[in-house]
């Protein structure tokens, strides 16, 4: 990417100055004019929510989302600072550890789901990642048991007490087994370690007996291993992913030259999050998503198969890639209608759902990374919340209209990003079905930041791609930006469609 400055005029006041680094940091660039456009620079949502979290941090106000796309500049944005200055921010103290901790909502819900289905290994994240050149397995193992005695959550576990969850942080150390398949031949050694991987993202987590992470290592040869990760949703979520991944690639290199580990301490821990969480005033934010939600229709998509009674969860997916061509006038088109890639590539997979449905209310869900302020970045936990996106498609509306609607959806649905999904469904007193998941049936997620490929101390690690072999909607796009085109996966229920 070209790193000149779009339109070259450099910052003239020390708030400019601030926002210039602000985007610095959150773009990856170095130089940047004060009339630049975000997005022409390669801004999008999840970018926008850091820098209005690092806005919040430095200047100490709160300013909504909403006013990065109507005030895309440094400029403009400078002047929006300047007038709200006056706001101040309560920060996310500790919590008193000599008390009960909460749940989070997320978690709560959580804990309820493993109460019904106990051996049930659906809400497993699971990772595969390739690590080549000669491996120090204890300076691995050490990086592994660093980061769960730097991350509280994943030294918590969840005991029932008279029906209720308790949350307890234990000491733990972490052992990591060793599968050696070094003699093997090499085609065994494929299918051997594509079941291991398999076998191990099936296995289900009791939650009082943690840590709620796993590890394996997969030996092929002395420069060639598959580490396999399983966390429990409860305790993280794809965000975190990348953390323990970045974080291994800090102090990997560090504890195998002997050195301590080059991490700064954590400002808070999650439990710190769930207490704050829980004394939140959400009243508004319900409000506009009960008055936004009201009566939304199941959508029924034409079907292989009849929906059943109950969803068994069974699913297949199909990948696929869209041309570099294509991506960047999807990419050109955003830009010129002030949204992001996201918005965009959600209006049209909403224009393709209404052909096949002939419906024109149309809610398809979404996952949000919900880590709106700098303290909550770096910790690995289940932050994400889903919300619910309806537009209303009658009248056939061109194209233009329609991103419009999702723009200004989009937007009023990340400022009220805070009230829990799990909330929402209890304060609709939806009929409860066991047969399709509610408010909406089908997902779709943008992939700004996939994974990395991360090399250090001679060592590559690249994470691989893997099938879950469920569906948790009838539907799931998942889009992912990749080196100069998108890459898809369209995940599905086999209760509905044939496997293709």
């Amino acid at each position: 990417m070209d790193d000149q400055p779009i339109h070259g005029i450099r910052p003239q006041t020390p708030t400019q100055e601030l926002l210039v680094n602000i985007w610095a940091t959150v773009l990856e660039r170095s130089r940047i004019g004060i009339h630049d456009s975000f997005f022409e620079l390669g801004g999008h949502s999840l970018r926008a929510t850091q820098v209005i979290s690092r806005i919040r941090q430095v200047f100490n106000i709160e300013i909504p989302l909403s006013q990065l796309f109507e005030h895309p500049t440094i400029a403009e944005l400078a002047q929006v600072i300047e007038e709200t200055r006056q706001t101040q921010q309560t920060p996310m103290a500790s919590s008193d550890r000599s008390v009960a901790l909460p749940l989070s909502y997320a978690q709560q819900r959580q804990w309820f789901l493993a109460e019904l289905e106990p051996d049930n290994p659906f809400y497993n994240i699971p990772a595969a990642v390739q690590v080549n050149g000669l491996l120090n397995f204890a300076a691995l193992q050490h990086s592994f048991n660093e980061i769960v005695h730097r991350h509280e959550v994943l030294r918590t576990g969840f005991h029932t007490v008279e029906g209720q969850p308790i949350p307890k942080i234990e000491p733990i150390s972490l052992e990591i087994p060793l599968i050696d398949l070094s003699h093997l031949p090499k085609f065994l050694q494929t299918q051997q370690a594509e079941q291991l991987a398999d076998w191990e993202a099936k296995q289900s987590f009791a939650l009082n007996s943690p840590p709620l992470l796993r590890i394996k290592l997969i030996c092929l040869n002395d420069s060639k291993h598959i580490l396999l990760i399983t966390l429990h949703h409860i305790v993280a979520d794809g965000w975190s992913m990348g953390i323990l991944l970045q974080e291994i690639a800090a102090l990997y290199p560090a504890f195998h030259q002997g050195k301590p580990s080059p991490l700064t301490e954590l400002p808070i821990q999650y439990a710190d999050f769930a207490a704050w969480q829980r004394c939140q005033p959400l009243t508004e934010q319900l409000t506009y998503w009960k008055k936004q939600l009201q009566d939304a229709p199941v959508l029924e998509l034409p079907t292989a198969y009849p929906r059943p009674a109950v969803r068994s969860l069974r699913g297949a997916s199909y990948r696929f890639q869209l041309s570099s061509s294509l991506t960047q006038s999807l990419q050109q088109l955003s830009q010129q209608m002030s949204s992001t890639l996201f918005m965009t590539l959600l209006a049209a997979f909403k224009i393709l759902l209404h052909r096949y449905t002939d419906s024109d209310d149309i809610v398809v869900g979404t996952v949000i990374a919900n880590r709106n302020r700098t303290e909550l970045e770096g910790l690995i936990g289940f932050f994400a919340n889903t919300l619910a996106l309806r537009s209303n498609l009658a009248n056939n509306p061109t194209f233009e209209a329609l991103l419009h609607q999702v723009r200004e959806t989009a937007l009023a649905a990340y400022a009220h990003q805070d009230l829990p999904f799990e909330q929402l469904v209890d304060a609709l007193q939806l009929q409860r079905s066991l047969s399709h998941t509610p408010l909406f049936q089908v997902l779709f997620v943008l992939q700004n930041a996939p994974m990395p490929s991360i090399e250090v101390a001679d060592v590559s690690w690249t994470p691989l791609q893997s099938d879950s072999g469920t569906a948790k909607f009838d539907l799931t796009l998942s889009m992912q930006e990749e080196s100069g085109y998108l890459s898809g996966t369209l995940e599905y229920s086999l209760d509905l469609f044939t496997e293709g």
